[in-house]
């Protein structure tokens, strides 16, 4: 393993997981409504299980997955079914007073569990290993090192987006604003199942 594997990977890693996505649409969102620290446990929901995807993936999971399309299809049926209903409760989050007290962010769990039926992860994931993955007997080194690396970079990212949105959320002087700010983060995320099902 030299510099330039390094480089390359971790170039790859950091650019496929900082493009807008449904999992950064999403802390974009919970940061805006709920603020960083309570949209921790969504981030790390994330982190441990994209993490746990790669490392399923890298044991064989993939090709399964590639092999069956019948499989593609249900886990896209069911990423654009979940992606939805996260899209309408983006856009119908409350804004203001008792209500916007009253609501919670999303849990580890849930974050967690998303990982396994969002496309976008899988595409990262199966993307990665073919690319990175060492023939003969590196082969175990690079499966660690494309792991770690993702394991790595998703939460700082995560968190990068999840301030953007708390910071957003004070420039919003008006329930207004904030409304139509939930709406187009909505409106994102309903759009990125368009992206899935193509």
């Amino acid at each position: 393993m030299d510099t330039h594997y390094f480089a390359s990977l971790m170039l790859f890693v950091f650019s496929v997981s900082v493009t807008p996505g449904p999992n950064n649409l999403m802390v974009t969102a919970s940061g805006s409504n709920f603020g960083y620290l309570r949209t921790l446990p969504h981030i790390v929901g994330i982190t441990t299980g994209f993490t746990l995807l790669i490392i399923s993936v890298a044991a064989g999971l993939g090709t399964v997955f590639i092999n069956l399309p019948s499989l593609q299809m249900a886990l896209k049926v069911c990423g654009a079914a979940y992606l939805l209903w996260l899209a309408w409760k983006i856009t119908t989050a409350p804004v203001g007073g008792k209500d916007r007290f009253d609501a919670k962010p999303l849990s580890f769990t849930q974050a967690f569990m998303f990982q396994w039926v969002n496309p976008k992860a899988w595409t990262m994931g199966i993307t990665g290993i073919s690319a990175f993955a060492v023939e003969g007997q590196e082969m175990t080194l690079s499966l660690i090192l494309i792991t770690a690396a993702f394991a790595v970079v998703v939460f700082p990212v995560c968190s990068f987006w999840a301030l953007l949105g708390e910071q957003v959320s004070r420039w919003l002087t008006s329930e207004r604003a904030h409304r139509w700010f939930n709406r187009s983060l909505g409106l994102l995320t309903a759009f990125s199942v368009v992206l899935i099902v193509n």
